[in-house]
């Protein structure tokens, strides 16, 4: 456990900051795999691990979690799986290229090749079902929020700020500049896993000929 923070939200869920922010995706993938817990969910920092107050005490599911970090080997972490995932970036799909290229000084074809090079991976879920913050993208990249959001953006649209790419799994209004949009559904209630994405994956994306 050395190296990791471990304190109590609230009254219902323990908290594990692990020492390096990109460990919470593995212990998250072995939490989840250890069905200890009602739900596991790793956020910027932490790894919330849900407990049910009335079976346990809090101060009882800290020392089940710390017992469990205790237990934890190092070759246990693993990276998270692969997921190939293919964007449009045609003028109807992709609207802040061209604006996003222009200041960085480059192509729309260059900015796209630099983005899609990157050693892209889900950070975490959130905003709406199935959005995804995506890491990784080349620093060197620069992009901002756009001053008035849109009001609707297509399902799958791919939005970019310095650092990091908005996937966002249902239609709906945005504030990032869009620049391509995915051809996979990223959610679907209908399925027996609605989320296409997770945590901790890492993206392969491929450009689409259009």
């Amino acid at each position: 456990m050395a190296g990791h923070r471990l304190f109590l939200i609230g009254d219902n869920a323990v908290a594990i900051q692990p020492e390096d922010r990109l460990l919470r995706h593995p212990l998250a993938r072995a939490l989840r795999a250890s069905q200890d817990w009602i739900d596991v969910v790793p956020g910027k920092q932490v790894v919330a691990l849900q407990f049910d107050p009335l079976q346990e005490l809090p101060s009882e599911a800290l020392q089940r979690a710390a017992d469990w970090l205790d237990r934890f080997q190092p070759d246990e972490i693993t990276k998270g799986s692969i997921v190939e995932l293919h964007l449009d970036a045609s003028a109807r799909c992709a609207p802040d290229l061209d604006m996003v290229a222009s200041r960085n000084g480059m192509t729309a074809a260059d900015l796209l090749n630099r983005v899609i090079g990157s050693e892209l991976i889900v950070d975490m879920l959130g905003f709406t079902p199935g959005f995804a913050y995506v890491e990784g993208v080349d620093a060197a990249l620069y992009s901002e929020r756009l001053a008035s959001p849109r009001q609707r953006l297509a399902a799958g649209s791919v939005g970019f700020v310095s650092g990091q790419l908005g996937f966002y799994g249902l239609s709906g209004p945005g504030g990032w500049p869009i620049i391509g949009r995915l051809t996979e559904t990223l959610f679907d209630a209908a399925r027996d896993e609605p989320f296409l994405l997770q945590e901790g994956q890492r993206i392969r994306l491929h450009l689409v000929d259009v």
